[in-house]
């Protein structure tokens, strides 16, 4: 049997090895968040920053809670907070290029997809704090309602309005009504 994350954690209270475990099966998730919301290089500093802090409060993880995945990106979030000023320029979305066999169509798919990445930067840098982090850990990292709630502290029905409210915003930004091409923008990046 798997032990949960609640239990790594307090056998880690006495044996410290137990939590490498905890960074085993989380890391890689906070990883691609972090880097994600700052770009690479930052997110190496920032995964080892989360976890660092992790350990320290380890003492203080809510036992009731089997799954740390929350807590820990509660804290990657904290630290993200203390970089908000490259978030917006750090901003990195994948060139969403179709397979076209002409060079035209090639060179005007590069143009809409450039123009679309630069849309949805700035209207994510132009939501909210509190907004943009409750949209991005449901968007990027599929959280539950309940997950950001206990990621960010806040109450679930706060990580509903904010979710709406920011994704009202981002389809303003971009001049449509459709939810489906916001969400497929948002997943791609």
């Amino acid at each position: 049997m798997t032990a949960t994350d609640a239990e790594l954690i307090e056998a880690s209270l006495r044996v410290t090895e137990k939590f490498a475990v905890i960074f085993d099966r989380h890391a890689p998730h906070i990883q691609r968040y972090l880097a994600r919301r700052l770009g690479q290089q930052v997110a190496d500093d920032l995964l080892a920053e989360t976890f660092l802090v992790a350990f320290s409060k380890r003492q203080r993880y809510d036992s009731s809670r089997p799954d740390a995945r929350p807590w820990l990106y509660g804290i990657a979030t904290n630290l993200v907070g203390q970089h908000r000023r490259e978030e917006v320029r750090r901003y990195r979305m994948p060139s969403a290029v179709p397979d076209v066999d002409d060079h035209a169509d090639r060179v005007a798919a590069d143009v809409t997809a450039q123009a679309m990445r630069s849309m949805l930067t700035g209207a994510l840098g132009a939501l909210s704090v509190e907004d943009r982090d409750v949209l991005l850990l449901v968007a990027w990292e599929q959280l539950s309602y309940l997950e950001v709630a206990d990621a960010l502290a806040i109450p679930v029905g706060t990580v509903r309005s904010r979710l709406n409210r920011a994704r009202r915003k981002v389809r303003e930004a971009l001049g449509t009504d459709n939810h489906t091409e916001v969400e497929e923008l948002l997943n791609n990046g």
